[in-house]
């Protein structure tokens, strides 16, 4: 019995690239996920299930903080966004509204901190 009829030495080794044109040997060229590091180490994503996009576009509309959310309507931060990106997805408006709950209610009811619950408010 030989030694790749167990293992295979794809599992083994990793597949093998190919030198000239930065493939692996199936012809898959494999891009890194582009990670946005700012929005992940901001202070907004200490809010519960907080989504990323959402945390930079605040962060895009001068939104750095948690406090800021204080006294803000969800429309209007929602409006900012979408005057800056227009393709804004309608579903962030719930965790707009989940994040200015968060900011101004200390502490926070944990079954509140779910964006299903504010997406029709």
């Amino acid at each position: 019995m030989a030694f790749d009829d167990i293992i295979p030495l794809d599992a083994l080794l990793g597949k093998q690239k190919d030198p000239l044109y930065g493939s692996d040997a199936n012809g898959n060229s494999k891009k890194k996920k582009k990670v946005d590091r700012e929005a992940l180490q901001s202070a907004i994503m200490r809010i519960p299930r907080m989504d990323v996009r959402v945390a930079r576009d605040l962060i895009d509309i001068g939104v750095r903080e948690i406090y800021e959310l204080q006294g803000r309507s969800a429309e209007s931060l929602m409006e900012e966004i979408k005057n800056l990106r227009p393709d804004t997805p309608d579903y962030r408006l719930a965790y707009l509204r989940m994040g200015i709950y968060f900011a101004e209610n200390d502490p926070p009811e944990a079954s509140m901190l779910h964006p299903s619950i504010w997406q029709e408010v």
